[in-house]
């Protein structure tokens, strides 16, 4: 475990290829580097498909931007089980998770409108 505390990561025998790409990603994402170095976005990608790959790419971010966000507001991760009568915590009720996954579900339209709905001759906001 220290390995991946550490810059060792990418030598380690306890990760596989896959994983170390993983963390590779994740340190550029961080660093935002990720944009200028093409060797790094190629050796990731030959580690997951295009749907892995932004699913991966929105995990990192999605942390990123927690971790900034709490930082400028400092927002303790611990010390603290309210902010302004919300609480907080860091692992949800799985059961919550099921039934609010349940009513997106049942609320989930038969069909999204598409461009072909839209009327051409409508006024448009201007």
């Amino acid at each position: 475990m220290g390995e991946i505390c550490s810059d060792a990561y990418m030598d380690s025998k306890t990760m596989t290829p896959r994983e170390k790409a993983a963390v590779l990603w994740a340190e550029h994402v961080t660093r935002n580097t990720a944009k200028t170095r093409d060797d790094v976005f190629e050796e990731v990608r030959r580690h997951f498909d295009d749907t892995e790959f932004v699913e991966l790419t929105m995990v990192i971010t999605y942390f990123n931007m927690r971790n900034r966000f709490q930082d400028a507001l400092r927002i303790p991760l611990d010390e603290s089980k309210t902010i302004s009568g919300i609480t907080i915590g860091r692992r949800q009720d799985p059961e919550n998770l099921k039934n609010y996954l349940a009513d997106v579900v049942a609320a989930w339209p038969e069909r999204f409108p598409g461009p072909e709905d839209e009327d051409d001759s409508a006024e448009r906001p201007g």
